[in-house]
Parts: structure tokens; sequence; C-alpha cells
């Protein structure tokens, strides 16, 4: 008997998920192109969006609000998801705006590394019903379908957020995790495409992830994610299964074929965001990659490319979500409606280099780097657009079997 089949079922469950979720900190770029945006004022008018209520439903239990009295708002996110100031790392600009604007005081922190361990760390304290000691947090859209399916978030209130009810772009508008957009709201989307470095490549591209699992020139210079859900969808989508709506065999038959590669040592390894040195350094010929990681590197190199497969790619996003419990609910609807103003988005945009999901901010990055405004993997055109695909909600028992398979393949 092995590791995994000797662990009880809560303890594996625990075990492989700590395993196979990672989404490391993503390196950002240092140097913000172009002079700082003046955020533009609020806007006030509000375009509904379908199936939205204003305030909580006929019935539903709502936590204390202490906004008006406490003027401060705990929000947790990611390392190095927000812009910095280029001499000073600890100077947010948008967020110090954001404070003197509405004399709110933000504590922010950086201490969102992965989403299962931060699941775990506040799991505890929303199933007793009591606060979480944050107001705002950052995860991604299968994690927060999760807290929104057990019951621990707090329901926006659409009259206080309506920049994000109007300025949400029409692609992000439905939403599996969170139906009529009631509980969160896309802080950035990101999505898992090919990569690669041409002076490796002999300056061929590298077009599918067929290319990438059985291309012999490549052999053994190939990386793919430690995330289930990008590798798995993106080798779903090649075999030409709907990752947004697959069968448990057609998720089998995925790990079968990346287990071939591996088995033939094509795939050198799978990794977090640590492919980024070795595909820039040319140790690794292509990879499976993340939207933002690329536009990043090819600014300093110019011999990164990527590569958008017919066959589709992934795509993500990170959701601005209230916990249950939250103390301050109305100060966090204040940061979400502000960091919806379209200059303040494409300020946002311009440093993390991640997928805008505000509509108007591509034409105020115009002013900020033009180059950047016509990137699609940060403003995607309709065709980039239709071509991505949201990998299907798992149920918990799907997610730990999944999980199981997945950590078995990796190795972890």
């Amino acid at each position: 008997m092995d590791l995994i089949d000797g662990m009880s079922a809560p303890v594996r469950r625990a075990w492989v998920r700590s395993l196979t979720t990672g989404r490391a900190a993503m390196t950002r770029r240092s140097l913000l192109r172009g002079s700082a945006l003046a955020a533009s004022g609020a806007v006030l008018a509000a375009c509904g969006i379908p199936g939205t209520e204003s305030g909580a439903e006929a019935g539903e239990s709502r936590t204390r609000d202490y906004s008006e009295s406490e003027r401060e708002l705990n929000f947790s996110n990611w390392p190095l998801y927000i812009d910095q100031d280029d001499d000073n790392e600890n100077v947010r600009p948008t967020l110090e705006r954001f404070e003197q604007e509405t004399g709110i005081t933000v504590n922010y922190t950086e201490d969102i590394n992965d989403n299962n361990e931060f699941f775990a760390r506040i799991r505890p304290q929303l199933a007793a019903g009591q606060d979480t000691g944050r107001d705002l947090i950052c995860v991604t859209d299968w994690m927060a379908g999760r807290l929104i399916r057990q019951g621990w978030a707090e329901r926006l209130d659409q009259m206080n957020i309506p920049n994000a009810v109007r300025n949400l772009d029409a692609q992000y508008r439905v939403a599996a995790h969170d139906a009529g957009r009631q509980f969160c709201y896309p802080w950035s989307a990101f999505s898992c495409v090919i990569g690669y470095n041409k002076s490796v490549t002999g300056g061929e591209p590298v077009t599918s992830v067929s290319q990438l699992l059985d291309d012999e020139s490549l052999r053994g210079s190939v990386t793919l994610l430690t995330e289930m859900r990008e590798t798995t969808g993106m080798v779903m989508l090649d075999m030409g299964a709907d990752a947004s709506d697959f069968t448990g065999a057609e998720f089998t038959a995925a790990i079968e074929r990346i287990q071939g590669a591996v088995d033939s040592g094509q795939i050198r390894r799978f990794t977090g965001n640590d492919y980024i040195n070795e595909l820039n350094s040319g140790d690794i010929a292509a990879c499976l990659a993340w939207s933002g990681d690329l536009i990043q590197l090819r600014y300093d190199n110019p011999d990164i490319d990527f590569y958008i497969p017919e066959a589709g790619y992934i795509t993500l996003t990170d959701e601005l979500l209230v916990p249950k419990g939250a103390r301050h609910q109305a100060n966090a609807e204040a940061l979400i409606n502000y960091y919806y103003q379209p200059a303040v988005a494409a300020e946002l945009a311009a440093w993390i280099n991640f997928a805008c999901p505000v509509a108007g901010a591509q034409e105020e990055m115009r002013d900020i780097d033009p180059e950047l405004a016509q990137n699609t993997l940060i403003f995607p055109d309709e065709a980039m657009a239709e071509r991505g695909v949201q990998y299907r909600l798992l149920t918990d028992e799907e997610e730990t079997t999944y999980e199981e398979q997945f950590a078995r393949l990796i190795g972890a």
C-alpha cells in the first residue's frame, strides 16, 4: 500500500490539495512605463447585471457593518499583485489615492500564496461563524465558488458598487462560480498559453499542446504547470474535449496522455512560476505559461514569444470577495467600486500585466503605454475571447479524486 492509499480520506484530501493547487507569487514589472494616472471621479450611473439585487435578499442574515464608525479595511491579496512606486516598493499609488479620497485606511497584506493554503487558514473562523480579520480577499474563481457554496461570502450591495456593475466587461458578466455576480467581481484575469524561447527552437513557433507533448526536437526541454486546472484543461482542449464540460473519462484520458509524455522523457518537470527563469535563460524550450509572466519576460528578452493554440486556452479570474463575518463590508465595496474606474484599472493593469476586466480601461491604457493597450493578453479582442475556456466547476468529490490522480502524475 503506497503513501496516498494509506491515508484517511480527510488527511488525503488536505495533503493532495496542498501539493497540487499552489499558484506561486507572480513576478511583476518593476517599472511602469509612462506617467502615473490621476484617479478619475466616481461613476455614479449604473446598469444592471441580470440576476443581481440591491442589498440583501429577503430573509438573508447579514453581518453587522462597522464601516461608518471604523474607517478601515483589511485587504488580503497575492504578493506583487498591485502597482508599486518605482522608487519605493512599499508605496502603492492607486491604493494611497483611494485612502486619500475616501478617508478609509487600508491594511494591505500580501498573505495569499496558494488558494487552498489560504482557505485552510480562514476556514476555522468561517465554520465557527467568526470574523476572519479580513474584509476583502482576492482568490481564484473556483475558490470563490467554494466559499459561496458554503455560505461563507457576504452578498454585495450593488448600490455601493455602481462602477463595477456598469464597467464590468461583457465577457466576465456570466460566471459559473457566481450566478448573477452577487458575491464577487474580478480583480484581474489570467490565461494559460504556450510560451517558448525562439533561441532554443531555432526561431520556430510552438503552436499546440500536441507539439509540447510529442515533438522530439523539444524532448527534455518542456515543462507543464503544477496547477491541475491549467495543465489538464489545456491537454483536454488539445484532445478535442470541452474543458468547460468534461467527463471523468475525458479527464483520465488527459492524465494518461500526459503520463505518456512523462514516461518518454518529453516533459522535464512540472513547475510553478519557476519556469520563468528557465524559459528566459533557454534551459527549457517551451512550456505552459501564464500570460502576465510572458508579457513581462518579453520586455527584456525578444526571444520569448507565446502562442494561443487553435484548440483554445484556459482562462481564470482572481475575484474580490467579502468573507462572511467581515466588519467593514461597505468599506470593501468602496474599494471594489474605486478599482472599477477605467483610469484606475488601467494603471493597475499596466503594472501587473494580467487581463483587465474593466470596460473602458483600454482607452485609458493608451495614455500610459500604447503597446500594452494593443496586447490581446491584457485586453482580449473578440477573436481571442471566443477561444478562452473556463474550467468547469468541480464537486468536492470530483476535486478530491482528480487532484489525487494529478498528484500521482506530477510525482507530488
